[in-house]
């Protein structure tokens, strides 16, 4: 088994001090600070290449910060089996020859430790989570075979399986067509229902001003954090996104178009 890193329940589930991040000259994050609560369902929105996918690798302890701390409700982030990290699916091998219920149960690996076979037990854990998903039918197709939101929705199902209580979605809803987006979305008030946190890296502006609690508009530094209508001002998103998007009023908020800044994701995320 992996060690189970205590959580003190009084501390956020996720709390960032002074975070900054830079390699080869590049500074990709900037003294970040902002801290999470449990069930909180967090759009991050900002230009490309503004720091979102370096954001989440830090908190998920996969790359480590130049300067500052993370904290899972209270500790630092490697070792947790609490997070789930679901990156872009461009940065996936879906040739990998896995299966869907494969796939989920890699989320198991923490409970069943490594160098061990599942038990019954967790492969009911595996398929209870994948029927949570309306994914158990597709159980054993490979995973390369899926349309881009089952792959997603796999990618849910094993968040699931690890029992994560912090889920970091890195473009999860980029390429999906409205049915599939609307489905994610769906599964992710399922989420909150169980106090799951969530983080979402998205460019929807619209979506993130109607399908979240608060926003992180993100630039290399944080240009604000806190409840959509505060946050999605034309201010701060000419702050974050500059003379690169045209801005127009829509009924659901201030929406940035025509983004061409650093066209491309960071060429190190």
């Amino acid at each position: 088994m992996y060690p189970h890193i205590h959580h003190n329940p009084d501390q956020p589930i996720l709390d960032v001090q002074h975070l900054s991040v830079s390699y080869d000259g590049h500074t990709a994050l900037e003294n970040i600070t902002f801290h999470l609560h449990a069930g909180e369902r967090v759009a991050v929105v900002g230009p490309n290449g503004a720091g979102k996918s370096t954001l989440f690798k830090v908190v998920a302890g996969v790359l480590s910060p130049t300067a500052g701390e993370v904290k899972i409700s209270g500790a630092g982030p490697r070792g947790h089996i609490c997070i789930a990290y679901v990156p872009q699916r461009s940065q996936v091998d879906w040739r990998f020859p896995a299966s869907v219920a494969d796939v989920v149960m890699m989320g198991r690996i923490g409970q069943v430790g490594l160098f061990r076979w599942p038990r019954r037990s967790d492969w009911d854990t595996v398929h209870a989570a994948l029927a949570a998903v309306d994914m158990d039918p597709m159980a054993n197709r490979q995973i390369g075979e899926l349309s881009g939101g089952q792959q997603q929705r796999t990618f849910l199902a094993r968040a699931l399986a690890q029992e994560a209580e912090l889920v970091l979605m890195d473009e999860p809803l980029n390429g999906l067509d409205t049915p599939s987006q609307e489905a994610i979305l769906s599964l992710l008030d399922k989420l909150r229902q169980q106090k799951i946190t969530v983080m979402v890296a998205t460019h929807d502006l619209g979506q993130a001003a109607s399908r979240f609690d608060r926003v992180m508009l993100l630039n290399h530094q944080l240009i604000r954090f806190g409840a959509p209508q505060e946050v999605l001002t034309s201010d701060n998103l000419l702050r974050a996104y500059g003379g690169h998007a045209q801005l127009i009023q829509a009924a659901d908020g201030t929406t940035a178009l025509a983004d061409t800044c650093c066209d491309g994701e960071e060429e190190h995320e």
